[in-house]
């Protein structure tokens, strides 16, 4: 049993390599389909390894997602937010060190999960009921925060309603796969066109590590991604708002704060699954089709191919920034962006229709309006957030 259980995990790790290094290929599309093929083709495989697979797809998904958003500007549903201060650090020749502060961020993470697991079930137990009244306050805080800490106010304010009421339409539409269209446009589609249109040009990176502080950003992370992980509606990229409202940082401390909230959300899922029986995230629920609500034994299983995941996923991150930020300089960026455009818009055809076409278009659009009224993109996360608030209110 032990080889197979070691075998899956890295065809896990493998399998989140891939989902993490390409547009659109997100794990829950993975996870979905394994789930579907677990009751046929692979109906023989024991359901202990593939609980495996998808948590080693998981963990290495959290760190390599980074490198297409930094080297790329190709945004995933929880590293949207890393593209202004990654894509900055880029045009500094600081990609790799970019890179490599979201992925000590999410190796921080790990040892932080492992090390409160204990006393996080009880709390998380005896307090669930009181903290899900609190949420929907704490986020319009969030909301207030982004807005009062802009010098443009108003302007502010306008690119928050506009993402906020684009993001409610688009999210009560019956469209699969909504959230690729509308951050895909928001924070990639727009970064890249702009890129295009200014023919920017990529220096030659350098291998340094960027060494700062981490203390607050972990901070950040840890009070706000077990509020993300227990509750619905809430994600990594509301939670990294949370956290920096919490524990306001500069962009290199934000990449770690993301890394490691990406990293918490993920992790707390699954312990959520197993404390209060609720799935937070498509690998908890891949879980929870396939067993239901995991027993001690498996969340120490899911515990170690956790820890065991991250720690090989932090090396391969690292030895992979370093190759991509090695060829980088050497390559056409106007063309890269061009091509990586022109891929994001057939990723989302494939996956969301012409309608989800059209939402690409309508979101971009407005992506190019936010940052050229020079207002922090963070502002775009209203998108998630409004709904998010008037789902809690009942609205």
């Amino acid at each position: 049993m032990l080889i197979e259980i070691i075998l899956f995990l890295f065809f896990g790790i493998f399998a989140g390599t891939f989902s993490g290094l390409f547009p659109g290929i997100h794990i829950n599309l993975i996870g979905a389909f394994l789930v579907s093929l677990s009751t046929s083709f692979l109906s023989s495989v024991e359901v202990i390894y593939l609980i495996t697979f998808i948590v080693a797809m998981s963990i290495t998904h959290t760190f390599l997602d980074f490198i297409p958003s930094v080297f790329l500007g190709c945004p995933n549903t929880d590293t949207e937010l890393s593209i202004l201060p990654g894509h900055e650090l880029l045009k500094e020749g600081n990609g790799y060190g970019a890179v490599m502060l979201a992925a000590n961020g999410c190796l921080t993470a790990i040892f932080i999960l492992i090390l409160t697991i204990i006393p996080l079930i009880f709390i998380v137990s005896k307090t669930y009921s009181l903290i899900k009244v609190a949420i929907p306050y704490l986020l319009i805080l969030a909301s207030l925060m982004l807005i009062i800490t802009e010098k443009k106010k108003f302007t502010a304010i306008a690119v928050f309603l506009l993402t906020g009421l684009l993001g409610l339409s688009v999210l009560n539409l019956e469209l699969k796969e909504p959230l690729l269209p509308l951050l895909t446009g928001l924070f990639g589609a727009s970064s890249l066109i702009l890129s295009i249109k200014t023919k920017t040009q990529i220096p030659q990176q350098n291998m340094n590590l960027i060494k700062i502080k981490i203390t607050k950003p972990i901070m950040g992370s840890l009070i706000a991604s077990p509020l993300c992980g227990f509750l619905p509606g809430l994600g990594s990229g509301q939670a990294a708002i949370i956290g920096n409202s919490i524990s306001k940082t500069d962009k290199k401390g934000f990449l770690v704060l993301l890394g490691a909230t990406n990293t918490l959300v993920m992790g707390f899922s699954f312990i959520a699954l197993y404390t209060i029986s609720k799935t937070r995230t498509g690998m908890a629920v891949a879980i929870q089709e396939l067993i239901g609500t995991p027993s001690l034994k498996i969340l120490i299983l899911i515990l170690t191919v956790l820890l065991i995941s991250g720690v090989i996923s932090f090396f391969l991150t690292k030895y992979l920034a370093k190759y991509f930020a090695n060829k980088i300089e050497k390559i056409n960026y106007s063309l890269l962006s061009f091509i990586t455009l022109i891929v994001l818009i057939i990723v989302t055809i494939v996956f969301s229709g012409i309608l989800g076409f059209l939402i690409l278009i309508i979101s971009t659009l407005t992506g190019i309006y936010c940052i050229t009224s020079n207002v922090r993109r963070t502002n775009m996360m209203a998108c998630l957030l409004l709904p998010t608030i008037l789902l809690y209110f009942g609205l």
